[in-house]
């Protein structure tokens, strides 16, 4: 807020002790509220300048020692956008002109016309508050400008960003396109050759066996798309935020057992089930998926004649379902891009007849485990094998463990999947 009159600060200087205590007087009486300090010299109006800053500085040219010149000079290296006025006796107009071309912001004749004075002083206030209202509002000016060119580096900033996240954007959808095209190239080519040659056989009255089995496999090249699709659907829905899980009560054991049962059972009669129960409030669909997408993972990088260890803990503060293998491993470099969207390991040879997929699998697993407030954590050494590890936190899943087992944390479930021979055929599931 600039001062108003009440607020305006006066000094006056002169060596004549009846003109010291009479302009102040008459001041007063002209511009009320008018603040007025007296200085008996230029050396005590200097101290007074040091230690206070005045609207108006009046003083008298003629003084012994340093004169009203020398004050003037001084003044424009404490004060310099103070008005100054200065006393000069009738006549001497000399003296005002060199006051003037001096940096004085008027003069003031001997003898002193009262009601002159007066405004002389109120004009030389005026021109010092609008100075400091120029002054006030310059700074704002100042600071709104350097405000906008800090925004306008933000906003930079920020659409550099844009535009690389765009770049990215643009190249990972190109990417995602190559790699459709790709895939879906290899069962539709599939799937039209075969319903040729089925076509064929028809015509030509072949045995139905045949064509059970040409069936079957379009019947498998249909469903590897329709697992193609659900995965961009999947995908789409994450980068949109779009992505969520439907709750229900569900047995975790049991979930587990069922995804085992799932990956093993177009060859194995599924195995007796545990009687052990461990209830969970979670998307049962989701986590299923999760499962069976570590299973996939862990057959297809893994040798013919090697397990698969599946283990199941409760824990005081979390649920862990881990799977392990003993297969050729991930290296470090690799890792920490494993999660990442459309990211396939490379230098890494599948089991044969294995299909490679778009690289979404583990990108689409750790969102549904985050959704359930939980992990998805990967360990894995070269030439040793992975576990990956679903950490599940029960305050999100509201478990409720059956067993008092469980409930003190003592024990977990191990399921050991085993194969009979190098066509991969599973020979069994165990719980231990």
């Amino acid at each position: 807020m600039l001062p108003s009159m009440a607020d305006a600060r006066l000094l006056v200087v002169d060596d004549d002790p009846a003109l010291l205590q009479a302009l102040p007087h008459m001041l007063r009486l002209r511009l009320q509220n008018l603040h007025v300090d007296t200085a008996e010299s230029a050396q005590l109006a200097l101290e007074l300048v040091r230690a206070q800053s005045y609207d108006v500085i009046v003083s008298d040219i003629k003084m012994p020692g340093m004169d009203g010149f020398d004050l003037l000079t001084a003044l424009q290296d404490l004060q310099s956008e103070t008005p100054v006025l200065l006393i000069t006796g009738h006549g001497e107009h000399d003296l005002a002109i060199r006051a003037l071309r001096g940096g004085a912001y008027d003069y003031i004749l001997k003898p002193i016309d009262r009601d002159d004075f007066a405004a002389a002083v109120r004009r030389a206030i005026d021109t010092a508050q609008l100075r400091q209202r120029v002054k006030h509002q310059q700074q704002e000016l100042e600071q709104y400008a350097a405000s906008l060119e800090r925004q306008v580096y933000q906003r930079t900033e920020e659409l550099q960003q844009a535009n690389v996240a765009l770049a990215s954007v643009n190249e990972s959808r190109e990417q995602m396109l190559r790699m459709v095209v790709h895939e879906m190239a290899g069962p539709l080519t599939s799937v039209k050759g075969l319903t040729q040659l089925m076509k064929r056989q028809v015509r030509q009255g072949q045995s139905g066996e045949r064509l059970v089995q040409n069936f079957d496999t379009v019947e498998g090249a249909l469903k590897r798309m329709e697992r193609l699709i659900a995965d961009l659907h999947d995908a789409a829905h994450i980068q949109m935020q779009q992505f969520h899980v439907q709750r229900e009560q569900t047995d975790l054991v049991a979930l587990c057992q069922q995804a085992i049962d799932e990956f093993a059972c177009e060859r194995v009669a599924p195995t007796a089930s545990t009687e052990d129960q461990c209830i969970g409030v979670v998307d049962p669909q989701r986590l299923s998926q999760v499962l069976l997408n570590l299973l996939n993972n862990a057959r297809k990088y893994s040798p013919s004649e090697r397990p698969i260890t599946v283990t199941f803990q409760a824990r005081e503060q979390e649920i862990c379902i881990a799977v392990q293998d003993e297969g050729a491993g991930v290296a470090p470099d690799a890792l920490q891009h494993i999660f990442e969207q459309f990211y396939r390991v490379g230098g890494v040879g599948g089991q044969p007849g294995s299909v490679k997929g778009l690289g979404l699998g583990l990108y689409i697993a750790r969102a549904i485990v985050e959704e359930h407030g939980g992990r998805l954590e990967v360990q894995s050494r070269l030439g040793q094998g992975s576990t990956f590890s679903i950490n599940l936190p029960t305050s999100e899943l509201a478990v409720n463990a059956a067993k008092e087992a469980f409930e003190m944390g003592t024990r977990s479930l191990l399921w050991k999947i085993e194969w009979r021979d190098p066509q991969l055929d599973p020979l069994s599931s165990v719980n231990m």
